[in-house]
């Protein structure tokens, strides 16, 4: 079983970013494995990379020698455009580099020295998990995020983490199972779900940086918290096990923060579920606010 790094249940950490672009990636037997396609999209400038990297695949397959790139590469579950998890060509970092030098473009070289940058920097952070907090911290910062809101959003990260630790040790699936139970839990707290609430602000009309909890105010990051935290105690006081008996925890303790949702909003007169979002300076300019 490989070892889970420092806040990969997370799934902007999922994501990688390289000149403004983004790169799908999971962890994959103690190591990062990148979307190839992703990668020969942001290389090659093509309009059609998927059609790009299968011709590519072919004239690589067809080349003489042993111990060909594309024998190297492994199908793995990333989420699609359409936001469900689908089977993706991926490669490790040594495998990347091989099919980089296939590829004809000017970006080859600056995107080499960003991979290799982005090696190197999970490698610390396994060594030191107190390395991710401060790059995550270093990244919203850089991005303009209020400090108070840095602090919620890297503490709710830590919570989201604590919940998904007890979810894997209490025999849910990773992957569509945790994003059913994600669900539970935003709908029972902010009566809406996070697709719903995704639009609310917006987000389905951008391409990148799009994580919903990157754009929730502090009162929605506050009740998110409550909620998974909620649901993480309920779990265990129930030893909720498999799949059913957490998502009934995730209900429950998505109705717990739903409630003082609904109180605050009782006295303050104003709903909890906003339009403000956190976008990135750049497209505010665009007039995406």
């Amino acid at each position: 079983m490989s070892k889970k790094p420092a806040l990969s249940d997370v799934p902007e950490n999922h994501l990688v970013v390289f000149q403004e672009k983004a790169i799908r990636r999971i962890w994959h037997n103690e190591e990062w494995w990148f979307s190839i396609v992703d990668v020969v999209g942001i290389l090659s400038e093509t309009a059609i990379p998927k059609r790009y990297w299968s011709d590519l695949k072919r004239k690589m397959s067809q080349e003489a020698g042993s111990e060909q790139p594309y024998e190297k590469i492994v199908r793995l579950k990333l989420v699609a455009p359409d936001g469900k998890q689908r089977d993706t060509d991926c490669a490790n970092t040594e495998t990347l580099f091989r099919i980089i030098q296939s590829i004809p473009s000017p970006k080859a070289e600056p995107f080499k020295r960003w991979l290799a940058q982005v090696g190197y920097e999970r490698v610390k952070e396994i060594e030191n998990p107190e390395l991710a907090s401060t790059r995550a911290r270093e990244l919203y910062q850089a991005k303009g995020y209020p400090q108070a809101w840095i602090e919620k959003r890297l503490r709710s990260i830590s919570i989201r983490g604590e919940l998904t630790d007890e979810w894997k040790q209490r025999g849910v699936q990773k992957g569509k199972e945790y994003s059913i139970l994600t669900a539970e839990i935003a709908r029972a707290t902010f009566g809406v779900t996070p697709d719903a609430h995704s639009r609310l602000k917006g987000l389905d009309k951008v391409k990148t940086g799009n994580n919903l909890r990157d754009h929730m105010t502090d009162l929605e990051l506050i009740f998110t918290m409550l909620g998974e935290a909620g649901t993480t105690e309920i779990a265990r006081r129930k030893d909720a096990q498999g799949f059913v008996d957490n998502r009934k925890a995730a209900k429950e303790g998505g109705a717990v923060a739903g409630n003082a949702r609904k109180a605050l909003e009782a006295k303050s007169g104003k709903p909890v579920v906003s339009k403000e979002n956190y976008l990135p300076p750049t497209r505010k300019k665009l007039g995406r606010k």
